[in-house]
């Protein structure tokens, strides 16, 4: 086996355990975190919450969660709903006025998406003096748990300043799709903030069921970036803000059955994700640099540049597999016994690069497995992991034509289950 090809393999699996490790100090961190918020009786405090959803054509979904959100456990009397009708040609409007919530209707077929909508009706609010103590934000096609104000209100009043819920998928029973975004999302929006949470980074925007203290979002621009949750995330982070986690305070969203219906979101995410590293890994570096007398600060910027670096789980699951294949070939070929002439040195390096390896994807599986018994994963998610070569091979393919710049995709509403 060519000497440089071996280099760039130990390079590559080098590069995989480094990241899988870190993976597994999450886990490891995850595991001592509190799974529920303290509740004082009485309250001390109850928090005026401004619930802002933006919908674009939300007729069929927009309904459930209106009601849902009448059904809170928390005074109705200290949270607004606004519905932002964003461009909508369909009966948004009609149906949020039906549901008491209070409509605002914007047409700019020029800035479209989530990012500009939120902005306009938060200068629309602030101009009208509206008073409230937090900002809540939800997508149109989610399902709140009971619980969700109150617990807000408890974080709030414990001097937390941004608060990210544990956002989850509706439907992983539906199909292998969902399922396995429903496995993926249980690592990256509860194993993960949970294990940053104990070691003291932050937890992330997810963009949907994010609450921000008024002067938090007074002093930040949202972003109008396909991702603009992880902008507004790095926008806090570099002006010395951190977003904590709330695990008992659970959202769940509709997810795509059909892996067709799914792309457009996968190629907005993965290019979003990818600007954003070329964009915020250097500013979070060098701002880490001013705060080397000071750990925790800095620890917080190097674990968002590492969220930054670690690629998405299927991707690192297939690399870690084709490293696997060319170990194995290493060592074949270069084995005492195989023919061929092979220092000591050698063979022991494809040990290494062996061991690697099945250490990497070991460590893979403890991780994921850790994340779906932390959240009570239901059977029927387990039971789709034999769709996961496909869907891997889908999600590789997809990150490498946009790596190499022959996908892109701007905002565009992402097609859903809506009977």
């Amino acid at each position: 086996m060519n000497s440089l090809l071996q280099a760039g393999l130990l390079v590559l699996q080098s590069t995989i355990t480094l990241f899988v490790s870190y993976l597994l100090l999450l886990t490891f961190a995850a595991w001592r975190a509190p799974k529920h918020t303290t509740i004082p009786t009485p309250t001390k405090k109850l928090n005026q919450f401004l619930v802002l959803i933006p919908a674009h054509n939300e007729e069929k979904l927009l309904p459930r969660l209106l009601v849902n959100l009448h059904a809170l456990e928390y005074p109705q009397s200290h949270y607004t709903v606004h519905v932002i009708a964003d461009n909508c040609t369909d009966k948004t409007a009609e149906f949020a006025r039906q549901h008491n919530a209070i409509v605002h209707e914007r047409w700019n077929t020029e800035q479209k998406g989530k990012g500009y909508a939120l902005q306009w009706l938060l200068e629309k609010l602030w101009q009208n003096n509206i008073t409230h103590d937090a900002i809540v934000i939800f997508d149109a096609d989610t399902i709140v748990s009971p619980n969700f104000l109150e617990v807000m209100n408890a974080r709030l009043n414990n001097g937390e300043r941004v608060i990210q819920a544990y956002y989850a998928v509706q439907n992983p029973e539906s199909s292998f799709s969902a399922g396995l975004r429903y496995a993926a999302l249980a690592v990256l929006h509860y194993l993960r903030p949970q294990g940053r949470m104990v070691l003291g980074g932050s937890a992330g925007l997810k963009g949907n069921g994010m609450v921000f203290a008024a002067d938090v979002m007074k002093s930040h621009t949202w972003s109008a970036s396909v991702t603009e949750d992880i902008e507004q995330h790095m926008a806090l982070l570099l002006s010395g803000e951190r977003v904590t986690f709330a695990p008992d305070a659970e959202i769940q969203a509709e997810m795509p059955d059909k892996l067709t219906d799914a792309r457009s979101q996968n190629v907005r995410w993965e290019q979003g994700r990818l600007e954003m590293a070329k964009t915020y890994v250097p500013k979070l570096f060098t701002t880490s640099l001013r705060h080397l007398r000071h750990p925790q600060k800095a620890f917080v910027l190097w674990d968002a540049i590492m969220e930054h670096l670690i690629p998405p789980f299927s991707v690192l699951a297939g690399l870690s597999v084709i490293s696997l294949f060319g170990s194995l070939i290493w060592w074949f070929v270069e084995s005492p016994g195989s023919g061929q002439a092979s220092p000591v040195k050698t063979f022991s390096l494809s040990k290494l690069s062996l061991a690697l390896s099945v250490g990497a994807l070991f460590g893979q599986a403890f991780y994921l497995l850790a994340g779906l018994k932390m959240v009570n994963a239901p059977r029927s998610v387990y039971r789709v992991f034999i769709y996961a070569p496909g869907y891997i091979l889908w999600k590789i393919w997809h990150y490498v034509r946009i790596l190499l710049g022959f996908e892109q995709q701007k905002w565009v509403r992402t097609t859903r289950n809506e009977g």
